[in-house]
């Protein structure tokens, strides 16, 4: 309950800033804008279903109120992970692209990016959702359906942002280095300049590396166990997929 208390009141704030200060209308705080919204949905209808469900088994239950769950779920994690992927593909035409940064990413691009998002999470969680229900009238285990369930809607959903996400902050954190060593070359005339340099360089790798480390920390096992949970012959503890999700939460 903390934990859902802390969400909603820390994107509120986000959502309200963005609102309120005219200086924050721009293109990449639309993105954290609706980003927000997302993870203040998360707070708001995730977090009170998770807390209702943790100990009705619903990873095995095929009830309506798992099925909702499940959706809202998927709808606003994906979402969630989506907007990562934009903010990422923002900062990289800020920092490789300076020049042309405000041609490719402006306000009509930004609802593009946002529209999709949405958009497609929908249409991942819907179809995840469907393949599930279809799995359980067949009687039998559908190949095609478990496909959709537990493989092809979680790498759109996560393993293909992922990867995506991690070469552009690679490409990024590249583009910074470079840049880094240009003005440390042209710029730095004492040592002491050189240092700070290099010091705010190194700052700013252990800055990315602890961002995407702790996404990658969080997120990874829940999804790793859910793809691989319908192959295997031994069942895992429901406590376990619980403290996974909440760990993703």
């Amino acid at each position: 309950m903390l934990l859902s208390v802390i969400t909603i009141c820390g994107n509120f704030v986000v959502i309200i800033s963005v609102f309120y200060f005219q200086q924050l209308h721009t293109p990449t705080n639309y993105l954290i804008l609706s980003l927000a919204v997302a993870d203040l949905l998360v707070g708001i209808i995730v977090f009170p279903f998770s807390m209702a469900f943790s100990y009705s088994s619903c990873l095995y239950d095929e009830g309506l109120f798992c099925k909702v769950r499940g959706s809202f779920d998927i709808t606003l994690s994906t979402t969630s992970i989506l907007h990562l992927n934009c903010i990422a593909i923002d900062r990289y035409y800020a920092v490789c692209q300076p020049l042309t940064y405000r041609t490719k990413i402006n306000h009509c691009i930004v609802v593009i990016m946002i529209v999709v998002c949405w958009g497609g999470s929908a249409v991942i969680a819907i179809s995840i959702t469907i393949a599930g229900l279809n799995n359980v009238k067949c009687g039998e285990m559908c190949l095609i359906d478990v496909l959709i369930a537990n493989n092809v809607g979680f790498i759109f959903s996560f393993y293909l942002p992922v990867i995506i996400m991690l070469c552009i902050y690679l490409k990024i954190f590249l583009a910074a280095k470079k840049q880094a060593r240009s003005i440390q070359n042209t710029t730095c005339q004492s040592k002491k300049s050189g240092a700070t340099v290099s010091k705010n360089e190194r700052k700013a790798s252990k800055t990315l590396a602890i961002i995407l480390g702790v996404f990658l920390l969080c997120w990874t096992p829940y999804f790793l166990c859910i793809t691989v949970l319908p192959f295997s012959n031994d069942s895992v503890p429901v406590p376990v997929i619980e403290t996974l999700k909440w760990l993703a939460l």
